[in-house]
């Protein structure tokens, strides 16, 4: 295969061997950029078997500098809580009126919380916003009585890990325009919650390799040990 001319200043930029996460958000900024801001993400294989119950790994996590991503927010509530929703800020909020929407294929938002009363009625679109990522979970704080607090924390960069079916869990560091520091420290948040995570039926090797990647780039392997 041939290479592009960014492809080769790419390779030529790129050690295979990992670096430690300061020197890898260096390599990073300094790749060919791309004519948008390039959203930046981690990638960490983890040495768990998700298939098992006991080795599951997911939560949530605050980044110190946000995702860089506007997010939109709907609230499925009903009453008092459907009031706080909206005296928080939340961009879209109702009950069967919104459920009806999705039915329909609306799909116009990045978080959905709910209230615990309220997932008989959004059980009724698991099957849509299940695949989308969107699905209300407690776990994830998106299933509460406090929904205001749910929505200044996905406002404020909240973002979400979980394994996929090969014990990979992705997620967003933010953007290239943030430069190195704020980067970094996203990195460092992401890292801390993943070891805090850590399954106590979790043997050997926990990180088995981490990278972070812009949207256009190649993957930069990282060094973390616990």
């Amino acid at each position: 295969m041939k290479l592009t001319k960014k492809q080769k200043q790419e390779v030529e930029m790129i050690s295979s061997s990992s670096k430690d996460i300061s020197s890898a958000i260096d390599t990073l900024l300094s790749l060919p950029k791309a004519k948008f801001d390039e959203t930046v993400e981690l990638h960490a294989r983890l040495g768990v078997d998700g298939r098992n119950a006991d080795q599951q790994v997911r939560g949530v996590c605050i980044l110190p500098h946000g995702t860089g991503k506007s997010l939109k927010v709907l609230v499925i509530a009903k009453g008092d809580k459907a009031d706080d929703a909206v005296k928080a800020g939340a961009d879209y909020v109702g009950a069967e009126d919104i459920v009806a929407k999705i039915q329909g294929g609306w799909l116009e938002f990045d978080v959905c919380i709910t209230t615990p009363d309220m997932m008989g009625i959004v059980g009724r679109v698991a099957r849509v916003l299940g695949p989308k990522g969107l699905m209300p979970n407690p776990k994830s704080g998106t299933v509460t009585m406090d929904v205001a607090k749910a929505i200044n924390d996905a406002k404020a960069g909240k973002v979400e890990y979980r394994l996929d079916k090969n014990n990979i869990v992705h997620v967003i560091l933010g953007k290239v325009s943030f430069g190195k520091d704020k980067l970094v420290d996203n990195f460092n948040t992401v890292i801390e919650a993943l070891i805090k995570a850590k399954p106590a039926a979790a043997k050997g090797q926990y990180f088995k390799s981490v990278a972070i990647a812009s949207t256009m780039g190649p993957g930069i392997k990282v060094t973390v040990t616990l």
